[in-house]
């Protein structure tokens, strides 16, 4: 809804961003200096699991999301939320309580906030970093050869989805709150320490892995083949895909992307599903160089991250994204 009105209105001319709305990016960057700029983002989100503190956290960790994802480092925060005229303090104490453990562990400091009273709960972070303006990464420059890694298993909108109707075991749903709660941090540095081989990067969230990769096609003016099989889910999301535990998102991503996407041969329709399937702290989508791909992979293993080779960029052509 955001982007459908920011097209219609006039773009920035300041010389100084770097990055602004018009490419979908994951965060905002403005220069500062030749050596500095800054990252900037917002996100927030209603309550996908019971306990606050754990809601806290996973809202934090996916508000940092965006500034790894263009390659920078967290250093402030500001807390948004909406709390229900009567709502428990205590709960919203956890709330912000785990929101800043989380902020703390990525070494972001909690400058203050805004609240307001609302009947639903939403709480979520805008988040400052720096970054050097020569290294930005952006979803804008991947380009025909690269591999595509993806650094955090698929699942968390059907598995909170299954939670929220009581059809979720908890190892799943344990699963699912690891994953969301894994910081983008290590993933970010991995890569970044590998120098130019990351061309285009950007995180999974709420478009899920199509949405997201089409977001990257459009932007490199590219097309991308996903190989599904090399995608990694956690456990118990295909059992919630096939038992229809979809979340509303799941759907208008589905329906948004239409005949961007084909399917090639035979994916089965609860794969189908999880490539679509919203995520909550989803990991990196990063397109490197072919040469590094390997590097790279080993590189996010080696600091304790997942890594799938999920595809690689192509000439643009029709479709945008081919699944196989």
């Amino acid at each position: 809804m955001l982007d459908q009105v920011l097209r219609k209105l006039p773009r920035p001319t300041d010389p100084n961003l770097l990055v602004g709305f018009a490419a979908n990016d994951d965060a905002g960057v403005y220069r500062l200096s030749d050596t500095l700029a800054l990252v900037q983002t917002v996100d927030f989100f209603t309550p996908i699991v019971d306990d606050p503190f754990t809601y806290g956290q996973i809202a934090a960790a996916n508000s940092l999301s965006d500034v790894y994802a263009m390659g920078g480092r967290p250093l402030t925060a500001l807390s948004i939320v909406a709390f229900p005229e009567k709502g428990e303090v205590e709960i919203l104490e956890r709330i912000l309580a785990g929101g800043q453990a989380k902020m703390a562990e990525a070494g972001c400091t909690v400058v203050g906030g805004h609240s307001i009273r609302d009947d639903e709960l939403k709480f979520g972070f805008a988040v400052t970093g720096t970054i050097n303006p020569q290294k930005v990464w952006t979803n804008a420059a991947a380009r025909p050869g690269d591999k595509l890694l993806l650094t955090k298993p698929l699942g968390t909108g059907v598995i909170t989805t299954a939670l929220k109707r009581g059809a979720a075991r908890e190892p799943w749903v344990e699963g699912a709150v690891r994953a969301m709660l894994e910081l983008n941090r290590a993933a970010a540095e991995a890569l970044a320490a590998l120098d130019a081989a990351v061309h285009a990067a950007t995180d999974v969230t709420g478009f899920g892995l199509l949405g997201h990769a089409r977001e990257v096609a459009v932007a490199s003016n590219v097309s991308l083949v996903i190989e599904s099989r090399q995608a990694a889910f956690l456990e118990g999301a295909l059992e919630c895909a096939r038992n229809g535990h979809l979340a509303g998102g799941l759907k208008s991503n589905r329906d948004f992307l239409g005949d961007c996407v084909h399917f090639g041969g035979y994916v089965p329709p609860e794969v189908q599903h999880l490539l679509y399937d919203p995520q909550t702290s989803g990991g990196l989508l990063v397109a490197v160089a072919p040469e590094e791909a390997e590097a790279a992979r080993r590189a996010l293993l080696d600091a304790g991250c997942s890594a799938m080779l999920v595809g690689e960029v192509v000439e643009k052509t029709s479709p945008l994204i081919s699944v196989r």
